[in-house]
């Protein structure tokens, strides 16, 4: 009976639950979810440095899909000087290791003396994510 409730209940359990892998980035150890084509990076343990910009467990970093060995999506930029998320579009490959690198431009923000000001400047960023493992 009780194998028979498994298999019922079976499709509703996230999938998540069985294929995440973790990835560093830039010291932060993150999340990547995926379902179907759909990707997402998120935060599971923080840097220091972008815990002090208010960055926490949970937090999404990048959220877009995967097609073919291409991501495509949005990326954020976090400011513990900025009140609100500093979006923008990136986008990018998978390489062998396996390494995932998005690249895109963005508005400069000067966030000295606790401003949050647009420059009028693009900045390129660009972001490595190395896989470490799968749960």
């Amino acid at each position: 009976m009780k194998k028979y409730l498994l298999l019922l209940l079976l499709p509703f359990i996230s999938h998540s639950a069985f294929a995440d892998s973790f990835w560093n980035h830039n010291g932060s150890i993150m999340r990547l979810v995926a379902h179907g084509n759909e990707r997402a990076f998120v935060y599971e343990v923080p840097s220091k440095q972008m815990y002090n910009a208010g960055v926490r467990k949970g937090r999404v970093l990048f959220n877009g899909y995967k097609n073919g060995d291409k991501y495509f999506g949005t990326s954020t930029v976090f400011s513990k000087n900025c009140y609100y998320d500093l979006a923008y579009k990136v986008s990018g490959n998978v390489y062998e290791g396996p390494i995932v690198v998005l690249q895109g431009s963005r508005t400069e923000y000067d966030t000295r003396n606790g401003q949050c000001k647009p420059t009028g400047r693009l900045v390129s960023d660009k972001l490595v994510f190395t896989y470490m493992y799968t749960e």
